[in-house]
């Protein structure tokens, strides 16, 4: 059995590489699609959407916010995340002051489905567990992340390595604790399953207005069953993950095309100015109007 140091000797490490790597404060994609690496010298905050993946803290710490729940991990832990949720994200610096640090890595929902049906994983009852879950992270997987970060650094091998050590990176979470997330994520007929293709159709059709019996039948539920399942996976009502999914894409084309706040909030699905500005500030903390005044887009 590996002990706690020779974790924390990989997790230094790691986290040495990718402060070598990336010396910018930011999120930065990298040479593997699939994985970005992250830098903040000072707190930061955002609202964005986690997909389907793997976050794992290197140094400072992180608190994520899901619906009403706070969940916050700090170097040596991880997050998985198993459904697209809208989230605000938080980081802090370690107590030396040093940056926050961290790593995402994207996860493919069809190679789960494979590997979990090849190692029989998938014939076995599980209860319904909500998508997202902060754990500690033992040596195999650290060092096989490791390993998967050192091949930046080798561009020659990268290609042919790259995915046999992410398909490792998966079966190692498939087997340690994360497993019960992943395998109810992509069993057919699972809660999961059908919480998410009602994800899906909602963020298809955010504008539209939810009619929550017509989307419980889609999925061959009450519209009761849907919402308590909908919450256990996913931290918030489905009502509550449209508005997010509105909001967030208000703000963004706020930001990235300069429309003015009247006409994103009809492009977003809002037929009321007023309740869009008080749910947006109450989101994002301060009304569209100022919001944008404060990063001077204009």
């Amino acid at each position: 059995m590996v002990d706690y140091e020779s974790t924390q000797d990989v997790l230094t490490s790691l986290a040495q590489t990718v402060d070598r790597l990336i010396q910018v404060d930011g999120d930065h994609k990298t040479a593997i699609p699939a994985l970005s690496l992250h830098r903040h010298s000072e707190p930061s905050a955002s609202h964005c959407l986690y997909n389907l993946g793997l976050g794992i803290v290197l140094q400072g710490e992180k608190q994520v916010v899901v619906g009403d729940q706070i969940l916050t991990y700090s170097a040596g832990q991880s997050m998985i995340t198993t459904i697209d949720i809208p989230v605000v994200s938080h980081t802090r610096n370690s107590a030396g002051h040093k940056p926050f640090l961290g790593l995402m890595l994207l996860l493919d929902a069809s190679m789960i489905s494979k590997m979990a049906t090849q190692m029989g994983q998938l014939n076995f009852k599980e209860q319904v567990q909500p998508s997202f879950a902060v754990q500690p992270i033992d040596y195999v997987l650290i060092e096989a992340v490791q390993r998967l970060v050192a091949l930046l650094d080798d561009p020659i091998l990268l290609p042919q390595l790259s995915p046999i050590i992410q398909q490792e990176i998966l079966i190692r979470l498939l087997t340690g604790v994360n497993g019960v997330y992943l395998r109810q994520l992509v069993k057919t007929g699972s809660v999961s399953e059908k919480i998410v293709n009602v994800v899906n159709w909602l963020k298809q059709n955010f504008v539209e207005s939810i009619r929550l019996d017509e989307l419980a039948d889609q999925v061959y539920m009450s519209a009761a069953t849907l919402r308590h399942h909908f919450r256990e996976v996913t931290g918030m009502s489905p009502l509550q993950y449209q508005k997010q999914l509105r909001l967030q894409q208000a703000r963004h084309l706020m930001f990235s095309q300069h429309l003015d706040v009247g006409h994103v909030a009809d492009l977003v699905g809002y037929e009321s100015v007023s309740q869009f500005s008080r749910e947006y500030s109450r989101l994002f903390g301060a009304t569209p109007q100022k919001d944008r005044r404060s990063l001077k887009l204009f």
